[in-house]
Order: C-alpha cells, then sequence, then structure tokens
C-alpha cells in the first residue's frame, strides 16, 4: 500500500506504540491514586506533559489533554463563548475552517451570537487585511486555522493574533493548529494565540487524544467537563494515559527530526507539483504552502473515480477532508473554483515516511490511468 493520506491520519511511528503498549502492561495505573503505583503514573504523565509541551512551544502547565482536536476545538469554542457571552456576540472565523469549527458556529449562531466568515482568495489563504475590517468593538473570539486541511494554504496567524489583541484587547484569539503542529516552525509561547488546538493522530501518534493550550493570561477559563478535577479542573475524567504516553512519545520523535522533515516534505511536495503541473488537464488547487498537502483537480473524471482508480493500484488519497464524507468541498467552493475543478479535485498529503518512488508510483497512475478518461 501506498499510504498518501496523512492529514487524515499518520501511522503511528514505532515510539508512540512501544509507549502506549508499556503504558498498557506495566505503568497502568490511575494517576488519581495515592499509593505508589497510581503516584508513579502520575509522575509519568508529568513528563509526558512536559514533552508534548516542548513540542508546542508551550508552558507545560498550559498544555491540557482532549480527546482530540474536535474535542479541543469544541472547548475553545464554547467556554469562550460561555464566559464573555453575556456581555458581548460577535465572532470571527474563516469560511474554509475544519467542521469542528464551523459546526460550533452555527450551533452559537441559533444561540443568538452573530459570526462573521472571512472569505480566503483564489490560494486558500485569508489576509490580515480581512481580518483587520471585520474586527468589532464587541468581537469576543478569533478562530482561525493555522494551516488548511484540504489546500495546504498557511494563515499568518502571528500578525493576526497580533492586531486581533491590538484592537479588541478583549477579544480571545483561537488557532486550530491540528495541520501545523509539526508540520510548521511555531512556539506557542511566541505565537500570541491565546487558545491552540492539538491532536495526536495527526502526527504518527495514536487517535483519541489531543491538547488544548491554554495562555497563562486565561487561568479564569470555563472548565470542559466536570468531576474529579483533572486536567487542572479544567477537564475531569481519569486521564488516558496509555494514549497521552503514546502522544507523548510521538510528539519527541517528531521533534526531534522536524527541520530535516520539513525539507525532505517540501522537497517531495515540490517535485510533485511540478511533475503534475506538466501534465495538461490537471489543475492545482490553492498556495499548498505546507511541506505535506497537495490538492488536484481533473475536470471530466469524478472524484470517487480517481480514488477508485488509485485505490486499485494500492494508492491511498483522500477528497479533500476525510470528515467531509463525500460532500462538496466546501473550501473550493470559497475559494471559487470552477465547479467541475471542484468535482474532480483530491488531496495528496505527505509525511516524514513519504518516498518519492511512492510519488513516482502515482504520476504514473495518474497519467497513464486517469488523465485519458478525461479526454
Amino acid at each position: 500500500m501506498i499510504y498518501l493520506d496523512n492529514s487524515a491520519t499518520t501511522k503511528p511511528c514505532a515510539e508512540a506504540v512501544d509507549a502506549m503498549m508499556t503504558a498498557m502492561t506495566e505503568n497502568w495505573g490511575n494517576p488519581s491514586a495515592l499509593y505508589n503505583f497510581g503516584i508513579d503514573t502520575a509522575r509519568q504523565l508529568k513528563t509526558a506533559r512536559h514533552t508534548v509541551a516542548a513540542a508546542l512551544g508551550a508552558e507545560p502547565d498550559r498544555v491540557f489533554f482532549t480527546s482530540g482536536g474536535t474535542e479541543a476545538d469544541n472547548w475553545a469554542i464554547f467556554s469562550t463563548a460561555k464566559r464573555y457571552g453575556k456581555k458581548n456576540k460577535h465572532i470571527i472565523t474563516t469560511a474554509i475552517e475544519h467542521h469542528a469549527i464551523l459546526h460550533c458556529m452555527k450551533e452559537l449562531e441559533s444561540q443568538g451570537f452573530e459570526v462573521t466568515y472571512l472569505q480566503p482568495d483564489e490560494t486558500g489563504t485569508v489576509t490580515v487585511d480581512a481580518l483587520k475590517a471585520a474586527l468589532r468593538k464587541d468581537t469576543i473570539l478569533v478562530s482561525i486555522m493555522m494551516v488548511n486541511n484540504e489546500v495546504g494554504s498557511v494563515m499568518p496567524i502571528e500578525r493576526m493574533a497580533k492586531i486581533t489583541h491590538k484592537l479588541c484587547p478583549d477579544a480571545i484569539f483561537h488557532t486550530d493548529a491540528v495541520q501545523g503542529f509539526l508540520k510548521i516552525p511555531f512556539a506557542a509561547k511566541t505565537l500570541g494565540a491565546d487558545l491552540i488546538s492539538i491532536s495526536s493522530h495527526k502526527v504518527h501518534g495514536p487517535k483519541g487524544v489531543g491538547a488544548l493550550y491554554i495562555a497563562p493570561k486565561l487561568k479564569s477559563f470555563p472548565a470542559y467537563l466536570h468531576g474529579g478535577g483533572q486536567e487542572g479542573n479544567f477537564r475531569s475524567g481519569t486521564e488516558g494515559t496509555p494514549a497521552i504516553f503514546s502522544f507523548a512519545a510521538a510528539c519527541a520523535a517528531g521533534a526531534a527530526s522536524l527541520k530535516e522533515d520539513i525539507r525532505n516534505e517540501q522537497e517531495l511536495l515540490s517535485y510533485l507539483a511540478d511533475q503534475l503541473s506538466a501534465l495538461p488537464g490537471i489543475h492545482l488547487n490553492g498556495a499548498h504552502a505546507a511541506p505535506h498537502i497537495l490538492n488536484l483537480g481533473i475536470p471530466g473524471v469524478p472524484t470517487q473515480n480517481s480514488i477508485n482508480i488509485l485505490q486499485d493500484h494500492g494508492i491511498c488519497v483522500s477528497a479533500g477532508s476525510a470528515c467531509a464524507k463525500g460532500h462538496r468541498s466546501h473550501v473550493l467552493d470559497a475559494m471559487k473554483a470552477d465547479p467541475d475543478v471542484i468535482d474532480g479535485s483530491f488531496r495528496v498529503s505527505l509525511c516524514r515516511n513519504t518516498t518519492k518512488e511512492e510519488l513516482d508510483s502515482l504520476i504514473t497512475v495518474i497519467r497513464e490511468e486517469i488523465l485519458p478518461r478525461a479526454r
């Protein structure tokens, strides 16, 4: 199998698998227990938190584990609304967010909040000027993704956070960094975002775990789950230590090779883009500024047909977001892409294990099996 759908999920690395197996067979104590077995697990949980925080460039006591990126996004959105919603009700996001954000916004709109959806340009990028024009005195939250999961555009988050805090000092700035974490370099301490969502299974860790970074200034941020007071009383419930320890191991491995991984993926993505651009009938969609995401459209060949042909050759790609489940891409729609291009588009996403030979196989199948069907 040639796996080129790494923005949907990644293969857990050996370090992550080993950490999970050890946690499940040896270090399976409850970290809230007051005897040595539980206390030892609590120490390991603290170490895991420090490891994830180091990879994120964050203060360890401001990283709180969740069940994944979707929960982190929901927590960020709904707790901000709970904190400020009695006073003001204006929120800014973009039209090309992941559905974990967009569906939260629709729910808040039903509760009386006003949401401004910033539109992208033809590359899938939202500008600082567009954000600046939308900010108002009653803005309580800005939520803008770091890297678009379908077309790989990279948003100027640091500048966006800065202008938000300058013009709306009381507003909270959140970024969904699920596709940016350990893909493009940034540090939570200096990024300027108040809330940052990340996910384990996008960085060669297990599914079912992620984290929300909550900046130090938000010490009174509303809790998401109530109960035994775990995760600093923000998210109660016994911590899923096998998944958390595995996530930490994946973060340590990814952080150690980050510069090399980015360089290799950028070279491979540029090679792929150059090779595909030379083929007639292929449209490259968006900026593909992130090192791991390339979206292409082949008018005349429906997306599912291309996916099926590639699958027959053992190649896995995606119809945009894996969470969209076959619906037309709202991202390409917002970019005002040609409808024929949208209907023939799919996403290729790389990881540190991707090889040039795998991309050559993809190119061959596209050239010899898919493009002839467009003629």
